[in-house]
């Protein structure tokens, strides 16, 4: 079961259509003046930001605190490229909107201790892997070494849309999360293979009109 860590109060929202987790690294273009003094602000007084999921006008009620990185490039209309990295999950109490941007009270989450199933974890790895290499992405056993939580590392590419990954970033403990990725990756992956079987038979026999474009 997930505990409160700690506790924020007014910490600035940044609602965006995405999700971020926990050691992330996010480049954002920073270009509406709202969010240009969010991001002022928070170079100024050296704290941490909030990145929330928002879909359909409504923002999620759990999110990530984001850190400025660094700053890649500031244009002389203000605007600005940085990169930030997640840190911690929070869940939002109340929201404020007293400033050009909003703030919230936040609460940080944080897991109860446990050690996840060495079972679950070459299980989960293994489907990634095959993922990985049904998309023609490079597969880097490395990835999955010395990580604080793997299934934040899967979630940031398995083919989860905007509401799967905020999903998992909801579940309170690591294997809640990684059996969840699995449960997807089982039904996900042999749709992959039937697309990939078929492309290629139609790449055997011919170019069909009404065949789709590959998507890339």
């Amino acid at each position: 079961m997930e505990r409160l860590m700690a506790s924020i109060d007014s910490l600035p929202l940044f609602p965006l259509g995405l999700v971020l987790y926990p050691d992330e690294q996010l480049p954002l273009h920073i270009f509406e003046e709202r969010y240009k003094d969010l991001t002022h602000y928070c170079l100024d007084h050296e704290v941490a930001f909030g990145i929330v999921l928002a879909e359909d006008g409504r923002i999620a009620d759990v999110g990530t605190t984001a850190r400025i990185e660094r700053v890649v490039t500031e244009y002389d209309d203000g605007r600005m490229d940085i990169v930030v990295e997640g840190e911690e999950r929070f869940r939002i109490v109340e929201v404020h909107d007293d400033k050009s941007y909003y703030t919230a009270d936040v609460d940080l989450l944080r897991e109860a201790e446990g050690d996840l199933d060495l079972d679950l974890k070459e299980r989960v790895i293994t489907q990634h892997m095959k993922l990985l290499e049904l998309a023609g992405r490079t597969v880097r056993p490395d990835l999955y070494d010395d990580v604080a939580h793997l299934s934040f590392v899967l979630a940031q590419n398995a083919g989860l849309d905007p509401s799967q990954k905020q999903e998992v970033l909801r579940l309170s403990t690591e294997s809640e999360r990684i059996e969840y990725l699995i449960d997807h990756f089982e039904s996900l992956i042999p749709r992959v293979e039937q697309t990939e079987d078929l492309r290629r038979r139609i790449r055997s026999n011919g170019h069909f009109k009404d065949f789709p474009p590959e998507e890339v």
